[in-house]
C-alpha cells in the first residue's frame, strides 16, 4: 500500500479467509482532547547561577566581537562602502541557511544552537583570523616575504580552527543535540557562512565599492561590485562551507562513537583536511598569478574544486536520509515490545512518508492533527536516535545512562500524547488494535479477527496500542527502555 493510501484500503482482501478471532478490546475514542497534544515537557531545572553565568559570558563575548569586526570594518572602509558590503554580502546568506536546514528535515536542531555556530563564525571567527592574519602579514613583510604566502600558510589554518571551535564547543558541552554527520555539516556550515558573510564585505564593500569610488567615482564602484559578486559569491560562494563540511564530518562521526580514539582523531583528521584544501584553494590563484598562466586558476578549479564539492553534495543527500533508514533500523525494538505498530514505524521511514501522514493528520484532525503528528515524528526520530546511542555506548557513566533512560520515558510519553490526538479518527480505517505480534481487527459486519502484521506496512496509522504484555513479556535481547505505562488514548475505556 502507498503512504498516501487510506489505511483501510488494502485490510479486507488480506483478511477475507482469517478465522475470528478473540473478542477485540473496546475501540478508541472518535475524539481526542487537544490538550494531551502537547508533549510532557522535561522536568525543570532548579536554578544553576553558574550555567547562567556562561551563557551570559559567551553571548558578551560574541556581542564584543560583533562590535569588534563593525568598528574594524567601518574604520577601514568607510560608512558608506560599509553600507554597500553588507547590503551586498547579506544578500546569498538566506539561502545559504535555507540549504544548511534543509538538510536538517528529520529532527531539526534547536534554533539557539543554529545561531550561535552562525554568529561564532561571522563574529568570534573573523575578529580572531583577522588580528592573526595582519600580525602574520606584518612578520612576513618584516623579513621581506610577499604579503601572499598569508593567505596560503596562515589563514587556512587560523580560519579553519576558529570557525570550527564553536561547533567543536557544542560538541563537547552539548554532545546529545549531535545526531551524527548531518549535524556537524549543518553547524560547520552555519558558521562558515557567518565568516563568508563578514570576509565578504570586506572584498565587496572594500575592493570593490571602496577602490572603484576613489578612483573614478561611485558608479565604478557599484560596477565593482557586482563584479566581484558574479566571482566571489555566484561562482565561489561555496567555498568556505565546502572546506568547513570536512571538518563538519569528523565532528559527526566522534558524536556517534564510543570509541575515545576515534572521537579525538576524527575531528583532527577532518579540521587538518578543511585546513588542506583551504590552503590549496589560496595556492591557485597565487600561483596563477605569479607564473601568469590562467590554466593553473582552470584546472584546479575543474579538477579539485568542483568533483570535492559534488562529492560533498552527493554524501550530504545520502546522509539526509541516514535519520530515516535509522527509524526502521532501531523503532522495530519497540514494536516488539508493544509501544509502537508498524505502520508508525512505515510512516517515519521517509520524508515523502512523512509528508503523506501529515496530509492524513489533517485530513482527520485539522491543523491540530498536523502540529501533533509533526511533534509526533520529531520525538520518535530522537527516540530511535536516543536509543542507537544506547546500543552504540555513548553514555559511559552512569548518571549518563540514567539520563537516557530517563529521556527515553520522557519520548515514549510524548509520543503517547501526540498519538492521542489523531489515533481512530479515520472513519476509512477499520478499528484495530496492535497487540506487539499481531493486529486485531473490527469490520463493519461486527466480527474482530486477529491478522499479521503485513510485509509491507500500512500508513497512516490505523490502530492504537493493546495493553502491554506482562513484565516478563517480550522486550528482546539487550532490551533496556521501559514498558509501556499508559498506551491507550486518555478517555478510552
Amino acid at each position: 500500500m502507498r503512504p498516501d493510501q487510506p489505511a483501510g484500503d488494502g485490510y479486507a482482501d488480506r483478511m477475507a479467509d482469517t478465522p475470528p478471532g478473540a473478542p477485540l478490546p473496546s475501540s478508541p475514542p472518535a475524539s481526542a482532547d487537544p490538550a494531551v497534544v502537547a508533549a510532557p515537557r522535561m522536568p525543570p531545572r532548579r536554578p544553576n547561577w553558574l550555567r547562567f553565568l556562561v551563557l551570559a559570558g559567551v553571548v558578551a563575548f560574541i556581542a564584543a566581537c560583533a562590535v569588534f569586526m563593525v568598528f574594524k570594518l567601518g574604520e577601514s572602509l568607510g560608512v558608506q562602502a560599509l553600507l554597500v558590503g553588507v547590503g551586498a554580502a547579506i544578500l546569498p546568506v538566506p539561502v545559504l541557511i535555507a540549504c544548511f536546514l534543509w538538510l536538517d528535515r528529520y529532527e531539526p536542531e534547536p534554533l539557539k544552537y543554529l545561531i550561535f555556530c552562525f554568529a561564532w563564525g561571522a563574529f568570534v571567527s573573523t575578529a580572531a583570523a583577522l588580528n592573526v592574519n595582519e600580525f602574520a602579514a606584518g612578520r612576513f613583510a618584516d623579513w621581506g616575504l610577499p604579503d601572499a604566502l598569508t593567505g596560503v600558510l596562515v589563514a587556512p589554518f587560523i580560519e579553519e580552527l576558529t570557525k570550527a571551535l564553536g561547533p567543536i564547543l557544542l560538541l563537547v558541552f552539548r554532545r546529545r543535540e549531535w545526531s551524527g554527520i548531518t549535524d556537524g555539516l549543518v553547524y560547520c556550515g552555519l558558521s562558515a557562512v557567518g565568516f563568508a558573510m563578514v570576509e565578504n564585505i570586506l572584498y565587496l564593500g572594500g575592493y570593490g565599492y571602496a577602490a572603484g569610488a576613489d578612483r573614478y567615482g561611485p558608479a565604478t564602484g557599484a560596477q565593482q561590485v557586482i563584479a566581484i559578486f558574479i566571482v566571489r559569491i555566484l561562482l565561489f560562494g561555496f567555498a568556505h562551507p565546502l572546506f568547513t563540511s570536512m571538518t563538519g564530518v569528523g565532528l559527526g562521526v566522534a558524536s556517534r562513537s564510543a570509541d575515545r580514539r576515534v572521537r579525538v582523531l576524527a575531528p583532527i583528521a577532518g579540521l587538518l583536511l578543511a585546513m588542506m584544501l583551504h590552503g590549496t584553494w589560496n595556492l591557485l590563484p597565487t600561483l596563477t598569478q605569479a607564473t601568469g598562466e590562467a590554466v593553473i586558476m582552470l584546472y584546479g578549479f575543474l579538477g579539485l574544486m568542483v568533483p570535492v564539492f559534488f562529492g560533498m553534495v552527493g554524501l550530504a543527500l545520502w546522509l539526509r536520509a541516514w535519520e530515516g533508514r535509522l527509524t526502521e533500523r532501531i523503532l522495530p525494538d519497540y514494536v516488539r515490545a508493544g509501544w509502537l505498530s508498524p505502520p508508525e514505524v512505515a510512516a517515519l521511514s521517509s520524508l515523502g512518508r512523512r509528508h503523506a501522514a501529515r496530509s492524513w493528520a489533517r485530513r482527520v484532525a485539522g491543523d491540530a492533527g498536523v502540529r501533533a503528528m509533526r511533534g509526533y515524528q520529531v520525538a520518535a526520530t530522537r527516540l530511535a536516535l536516543l536509543r542507537d546511542g544506547m546500543l552504540r555506548g555513548l553514555d559511559r557513566k552512569p548518571g549518563d545512562r540514567e539520563r537516557a533512560v530517563a529521556e527515553e520515558r520522557q519520548l515514549l510519553e510524548a509520543i503517547t500524547a501526540h498519538r492521542s490526538f489523531f489515533v481512530g479518527r479515520d472513519p476509512q480505517a477499520p478499528v484495530g488494535v496492535w497487540d506487539g505480534s499481531s493486529y486485531h481487527l473490527r469490520f463493519p459486519d461486527g466480527t474482530s479477527r486477529p491478522v499479521a502484521a503485513p510485509e509491507e506496512p500500512v500508513v497512516p496509522i490505523p490502530v492504537v496500542l493493546a495493553p502491554p504484555p506482562p513484565p516478563m513479556g517480550y522486550p528482546p535481547p539487550g532490551w533496556h527502555g521501559l514498558r509501556p505505562a499508559a498506551p491507550w488514548p486518555p478517555g478510552h475505556s
